[in-house]
């Protein structure tokens, strides 16, 4: 399953043709499945396909989806200048794909590995649609710096994979990487092999995208990454909970489509002297493979409880609508949903504030909070945005279930000024100082911003009591 395994087997096995099947990989850098597609086939189909199990009823993020289409054009275009094409089709995934990989003749289909149960399930039945034409699917590393599975806790051990981060970071940093995958020189493509053209936003889901959703695509994705290593990296372990300061990477979205792979984003901040903002960065990766690894092993924690709890969660559509819309009445909450309505992002120190008044202070499931983020995020991935949401509601991996984020001292703590909420929140846009988070009812009136839904300590006791059993 890891290129270093796979290439041997292969490299005696020569063929004509091989499908190569992009989804979360949309690059040509770094890429092992097209690598060892290229170094065993003669003629490659780059294949993209628009599953209709997620674009049937046009209920896909627009934010996510005006991403994917920018990064698609990109490779598209990468592809060009190797000699190549980009080959998009619409339909049922492994049906689809069974059917180019037959009409083209290929010998046998390469595509990364991913961590989902959807993902996995998609693999299995091209397995069963393509094994009587013995055509050999074959999954290769590429959307992790150390693959799932990779690591384990060991001999000693019954799990096969680490359910705590610190001990599954010490054997992350210590594991062997794989090489860079060599780019090709050229991808010649079929010419019987035909293409449908490239779909508009408005053909596959309703509605637009933010106001400010950034673009997708590897320069874009490369170029930023470069430029932050270069420029903000080393003070990246002192800001990056500074709210208004945004110094994080902003480079999730681009590691999510893989327009940036995850082992050329490590490398790149290992180029700089070693630091606390280095490993601060590196660090979050490992955590991204630590709940890839997760998923991967335990796929019903996508939306099922990984701790069981004892309790109720409440059920008030007013208050997760005023949590939406960025209408709590406590301006940091506000803020962040804003931000994600706008952007298709929320700072990360943000995003675990509002998970945590969403399920703390209101007691609401988390899982409608997933949802919601998973409709608006750019970045929005599975293993990381549901176990961070499990993280903070005291259901997943956080060995201190009861962590309590108090909003207030948050917006405080994170935005003394008040600048991320002024940004965000144009009520408050003549607001200054440590009082922006807590305004006074005469500045709610004036300013016509909403009073506190929840009293923040009445409602954590409501809950505490809730799930006391």
């Amino acid at each position: 399953h890891g290129l270093d395994g796979f290439a041997p087997r292969v490299a005696s096995a020569a063929m004509d043709v091989a499908v190569v099947v992009f989804t979360r990989d949309l690059r040509v850098t770094d890429h092992p499945a097209l690598a060892t597609a290229c170094a065993t086939a003669t003629q490659i189909v780059p294949l993209f396909v628009f599953d209709d199990e997620i674009f049937a009823g046009r209920r896909a993020s627009a934010n996510r989806t005006a991403f994917l289409l920018d990064s698609l054009a990109a490779l598209d275009h990468e592809l060009h200048l190797l000699g190549g094409r980009l080959v998009v089709r619409r339909g049922s995934w492994a049906d689809t794909v069974a059917d180019v990989a037959l009409t083209a003749r290929a010998g046998a289909v390469f595509l990364s590995a991913d961590v989902s149960g959807f993902a996995s399930r998609r693999v299995q039945q091209l397995e069963r649609r393509v094994g009587s034409a013995r055509i050999d699917v074959h999954t290769c590393d590429g959307v992790a710096v150390v693959p799932a599975g990779a690591v384990t806790p060991g001999a000693t051990s019954a799990a096969d994979h680490y359910q705590v981060f610190t001990p599954y970071s010490r054997r992350w940093v210590a594991a062997p990487r794989r090489p860079i995958a060599r780019t090709p020189d050229r991808v010649s493509v079929p010419s019987t092999v035909a293409s449908d053209a490239l779909p508009s936003l408005d053909h596959l889901v309703d509605g637009t995208p933010g106001a400010s959703v950034g673009r997708g695509g590897t320069e874009i994705g490369h170029t930023a990454l470069d430029d932050w290593v270069a420029g903000s990296l080393a003070a990246y372990a002192d800001r990056h909970d500074d709210l208004p300061g945004d110094a994080t990477s902003r480079l999730s979205a681009h590691l999510h489509f893989g327009c940036v792979s995850p082992l050329e984003a490590v490398l790149s901040a290992e180029s700089i002297p070693s630091g606390a903002g280095r490993d601060a960065f590196v660090r979050q990766l490992c955590w991204r493979d630590f709940f890839g690894q997760f998923l991967a092993a335990r796929p019903e924690s996508a939306w099922s409880d990984v701790r069981v709890r004892t309790g109720r969660w409440n059920d008030d559509d007013d208050a997760l609508h005023a949590w939406k819309t960025g209408h709590t009445g406590y301006p940091v909450v506000d803020a962040g949903m804003r931000q994600l309505l706008a952007e298709g992002f929320m700072h990360n120190r943000a995003r675990m504030i509002v998970a945590s008044f969403l399920t703390k202070d209101l007691n609401l499931d988390w899982r409608v909070g997933a949802r919601h983020f998973l409709d608006h995020l750019v970045d929005g991935d599975l293993a990381l945005n549901n176990l961070n949401w499990q993280w903070v509601a005291g259901t997943g991996t956080d060995t201190n279930p009861n962590r309590i984020f108090n909003p207030t001292v948050q917006g405080t703590r994170f935005d003394p000024d008040g600048e991320y909420v002024r940004r965000y929140v144009a009520e408050l846009a003549a607001l200054r100082g440590p009082s922006t988070h807590d305004p006074d009812a005469a500045v709610r009136r004036a300013y016509d911003y909403p009073t506190p839904i929840v009293d923040h300590r009445q409602a954590i006791e409501e809950y505490r009591a809730a799930w006391s059993s």
